[in-house]
């Protein structure tokens, strides 16, 4: 949730702001965009803008969490994540949710609820990731995109919670996602 209470995303657009796009890529694009200093003139910025994406928090009966191990290319590593995914077609928010944790986990969602939202790096990055919890769940088979490599990892609640703040989780939407659960005792403690 923004300031103002709501999930939404303030402002336009860099290319809608006058920006001029200089690299259009699949998944992403690189606008210029000159910002005006409080002295005079302009500095030009380069933002990727994105289409946003979501995380899900999958939770099981017995209080499980379900994480993937994810090959991560730009980091040449393996990271234990939430399943998650782009925005890359015309959906709701929480149909793009359901359709992610079926392909990367293979569970299907009874129930599935928004629980906030998040600004990945807005230094650079124009990119909204909104977050789900998932639950009564039913197991079936991945249906992963073609180069993908992910494994389900169930692991225990607080086991997560723990691998958050040790450092064996240290993908950032992971590690906010379930800290702010477990802020929020949306999860409980007990398993």
């Amino acid at each position: 949730m923004n300031r103002a209470g709501r999930d939404a995303e303030p402002g336009l657009p860099p290319s809608q702001r006058g920006g001029r796009v200089t690299h259009e890529a699949m998944r992403f694009r690189v606008v210029r965009i000159e910002e005006p200093l409080a002295g005079g003139g302009l500095l030009p910025r380069d933002v990727i803008e994105h289409a946003g994406s979501v995380v899900i928090v999958p939770r099981l009966a017995d209080g499980r969490v379900c994480l993937v191990a994810n090959r991560r290319v730009a980091i040449g590593e393996t990271l234990l994540e939430l399943p998650a995914g782009t925005l890359d077609r015309d959906e709701p928010l929480a149909e793009a949710a359901r359709r992610e944790l079926a392909e990367e986990t293979g569970y299907r969602a009874g129930s599935i609820s928004h629980v906030g939202g998040l600004w990945m790096s807005p230094g650079i990055l124009r990119e909204r990731t909104h977050l789900f919890l998932a639950e009564d769940l039913e197991d079936g088979p991945q249906a992963l995109e073609p180069g993908e490599t992910i494994e389900r990892r169930l692991t225990a609640w607080s086991e997560a919670v723990a691998m958050c703040l040790d450092g064996r989780i240290d993908d950032a939407k992971t590690v906010a996602a379930i800290l702010m659960l477990e802020w929020r005792r949306i999860l409980p403690a007990a398993e």
